[in-house]
């Protein structure tokens, strides 16, 4: 009992390894670069209220969005055994009913916000369902089932709230963007935590881990023993349609407006390496959420580590793939074999020398 407690321990450790090792990397390189790079601060902003500054703070925050997709993507990816490219431009059409629900009412009030997030959520598990429909039910591949909405979702975005990009100058969307008043820490924060919360409590009082890795594993296997596939892969795509709405909603409330052209604009493709680098496996199974929210907090600290190294804008993406391209590859099965090998080898030859030192 205790030894495969010890081995499920330590097979979970190393699905974390190479993305823990990859942060501390970062952080070292961070350290020695500039000495002050994590340093917290507090300052007092427009608005007249103390909240945290520093690099730490704005990579937490600013990765969010791309934490809150990761986990919902993480699903996708365990029961479908391919990813979801739609997710952005699901979250525009996400922030435009959110507007338009807003525009509505007349005026912004904690009811109408409310409401508007509902009605969003709603309409965003709507359209991820329809992907879900043609991966479960038509068993289309993931990725060219989801690239119809990865084409025409912003066209849907714009048809819904035209081409203006209205502003909303609210204190509570400001407070659900930004901080809240009297609370110095980003709200958008305090919302990867409760979707993070959400998500462990369905996984300690259900068996949805469970069956979603099964079913990732194999479908057969999965409905012999009394699962059923389709629902548990349609179940996936609706909890990342709760993801996409929510971040679809931090995202115009961070900016105070909707621009349907930019908002979550290539998140997809974050949100798919976010999941990768967290060490889970691509072709669907076994996964590990803490592994994809890591790895969002490894992208954001990448790109602005880059920012802050005076890097062109233009060339930040050709430097973070360099970079994730050596963490996914370290990351991979045959990298992975290869140094289980070697570390077998050293074991061995560690015990034959202990024996000769014996005889």
């Amino acid at each position: 009992m205790e030894m495969n407690k010890l081995k499920k321990t330590s097979g979970s450790f190393g699905q974390l390894l190479v993305p823990l090792v990859a942060l501390g990397i970062l952080i070292i390189f961070n350290l020695f670069r500039d000495i002050g790079f994590f340093s917290i601060g507090m300052k007092v902003n427009n608005s007249g209220n103390i909240v945290l500054t520093g690099n730490l703070i704005s990579i937490i925050d600013s990765a969010s969005e791309l934490a809150i997709i990761a986990m919902g993507m993480t699903m996708v990816t365990a029961a479908c055994g391919g990813q979801d490219i739609s997710v952005g431009a699901v979250g525009a059409i996400s922030g435009a009913v959110f507007v338009k629900v807003l525009q509505a009412a007349g005026s912004i009030s904690i009811g109408s916000v409310i409401i508007g997030i509902l009605l969003c959520c709603l309409a965003t598990i709507l359209f991820t369902l329809f992907n879900g429909t043609l991966v479960a039910a038509f068993k289309i591949q993931p990725m060219i089932a989801t690239l119809i909405l990865y084409s025409c979702g912003r066209s849907i975005a714009y048809w819904i709230n035209g081409d203006a990009t209205p502003q909303l100058n609210s204190p509570i969307i400001s407070s659900l963007g930004m901080t809240i008043p009297g609370i110095p820490v980003p709200t958008p924060i305090f919302a990867v935590l409760f979707v993070g919360l959400v998500f462990f409590l369905v996984f300690r009082f259900s068996s949805l881990s469970l069956y979603t890795q099964s079913v990732g594993i194999n479908k057969g296997a999965a409905r012999l023993n009394g699962i059923n596939p389709t629902a548990v892969q349609l179940l996936s795509f609706v909890l990342l349609g709760v993801c996409v709405s929510v971040a679809g909603v931090i995202g115009v409330c961070r900016l105070g407006q909707l621009n349907h052209k930019t908002l979550l604009v290539d998140i997809e493709m974050d949100a798919i390496l976010a999941v990768a680098i967290g060490g889970n496996n691509l072709g669907g199974g076994r996964f590990k959420l803490s592994g994809s929210i890591l790895g969002a907090y490894i992208i954001q600290m990448l790109t602005t580590t880059l920012y802050a190294m005076k890097v062109a804008p233009v060339n930040v993406k050709a430097y973070k793939a360099i970079v994730i391209i050596i963490i996914v590859v370290a990351g991979s099965p045959v990298v992975k074999s290869q140094l289980t090998a070697l570390m077998n080898r050293l074991r061995s030859g560690r015990s034959q020398s202990a024996v000769q030192r014996e005889v």
